[in-house]
């Protein structure tokens, strides 16, 4: 399980960094990606950096509970996330699903661990 735990959340800073990095700078993928910078995509960014800095402090202090709120809410949004763009095409909506299911396998080896 903690294992399971780091790696998790070394995937949420390693795919972070560089999206962040890229909304921050604009950059042409990020555009392609995301859409042009928007009040909305600073939202996003936003909620992505906190995202990464929870996920920094977890690796600090691994709390189990804590961890599984955090991917919990990421597996759900990630999920919903190509109901809302209407697409599973996008390179967005395809991440988000992946990554979705390598959290959701995380959180169910906090859950047989804790149960």
């Amino acid at each position: 399980m903690k294992l399971m735990i780091v790696i998790s959340l070394v995937l949420n800073i390693a795919v972070l960094i560089p999206v962040c990095f890229g909304l921050v700078t604009d950059a042409a993928w990020a555009r392609e990606s995301y859409g042009d910078a928007t009040a909305a995509r600073g939202i996003l960014l936003s909620v992505y950096i906190a995202i990464a800095l929870v996920s920094l402090g977890l690796l600090v202090r691994t709390e189990p509970k804590f961890v599984a709120a955090l991917l919990l809410v990421q597996v759900i949004y990630k999920i919903i996330t190509p109901f809302a763009v209407g697409t599973v095409s996008n390179p967005v909506v395809v991440s988000n699903l992946l990554i979705a299911l390598f959290h959701f396998v995380t959180l169910f080896f906090i859950y047989r661990e804790n149960n």
